[in-house]
């Protein structure tokens, strides 16, 4: 078998720039989507990945609320941004950037968003409509792979995969 390349970066402007169509035909409406990322602390990879996501906001016209907390804060004060986040009407989607800090609890933070606004998937309802098959929210890298492999066409039915450091991201 010969390797093939799949151009991911070409890929993901051209997905920003189907989602900019959806986003502009929402705006229309009335609507103007909004994503909140929630990063406790300064963790390098976290403050990369939460920018690109603000990026790829502004590019297609998805509003964008980055709320940075200390690496000390509460898990009450995550809490109860979660819920202030959960009933603003302006965000349909929040991500919960992990890791987080040692003294919060990730599956306590990650449960606290709402179901239809979880973006990563991680709500257990989401996950278990995906282990049924059901409808639900996906998460991101997982599904960012599927969608890199169909539009190279290949086939993965049959076909072994191995996943390296698995984790509930992206195993």
């Amino acid at each position: 078998m010969t390797a093939q390349l799949i151009d991911g970066a070409a890929l993901a402007r051209e997905k920003i720039s189907q989602l900019k169509q959806i986003v502009t035909s929402l705006k229309a409406r009335g609507v103007t989507p909004g994503l909140a990322a929630v990063q406790v602390g300064d963790d390098p990879a976290s403050r990369i990945y939460v920018r690109n996501k603000v990026r790829a906001c502004s590019e297609a016209g998805v509003e964008s609320f980055n709320h940075a907390l200390p690496a000390d804060c509460s898990e009450a004060d995550v809490l109860e941004l979660l819920g202030q986040l959960n009933t603003d009407a302006r965000v349909h989607g929040i991500i919960v950037q992990l890791p987080l800090p040692k003294h919060l609890d990730a599956r306590r933070l990650t449960q606290a968003v709402a179901v239809e606004k979880d973006v990563d998937g991680f709500n257990w309802k989401n996950l278990g409509a995906l282990v049924e098959g059901a409808p639900g929210i996906l998460p991101c890298t997982p599904r960012a792979a599927m969608v890199m492999l169909d539009s190279a066409r290949i086939p993965i039915e049959g076909r072994h995969a191995v996943v390296v450091g698995r984790s509930n991201i992206v195993g």
